[in-house]
């Protein structure tokens, strides 16, 4: 980027780059590949009840219908997730992880972690702390 970049490319540029570096992390240390946009769907599981249904997921992510639905089928064939029908309604399917999706998303969250200390390694913690400050405010 050069001196003209605005705020909001540099951001979209860092926030890219951090994404593509915790992927590339992950699929390099791990067997099981998973896309970003799968780690998204994870994000959007964990941890909820009761279980999201697929159309909540899908209105929630940033990819379209089908790709949403193409991603679940592969987590589910990672094992990493279920899918189960909804109680009180047989059209909605709902969506929770497995064990082994679990201990894949705290093990993302540790790798995110070894992440953030890189960084700030690299910024200084005094920047890194005001950085962390300045994104978590509200801007609009």
């Amino acid at each position: 980027m050069d001196n003209n970049s605005n705020l909001i490319d540099l951001i979209s540029e860092k926030n890219s780059n951090l994404r593509k570096i915790k992927e590339d992390k992950w699929n390099n240390q791990n067997s099981i590949q998973i896309t970003d946009s799968e780690w998204s769907i994870l994000s959007l599981i964990y941890g909820k009840c009761p279980a999201p249904a697929i159309s909540e997921i899908s209105c929630q992510v940033d990819i379209t219908r089908q790709a949403t639905h193409k991603c679940i089928k592969s987590l589910n064939a990672k094992g990493l997730i279920l899918i189960s029908k909804m109680e009180n309604n047989n059209r909605n399917k709902c969506l929770e992880l497995t064990p082994l999706g679990k201990a894949i998303f705290y093990n993302n969250q540790e790798l995110k972690k070894d992440i953030e200390k890189e960084i700030e390694l690299t910024i200084g913690s005094d920047s890194f702390i005001q950085l962390k400050n300045i994104l978590k405010k509200s801007w609009g």
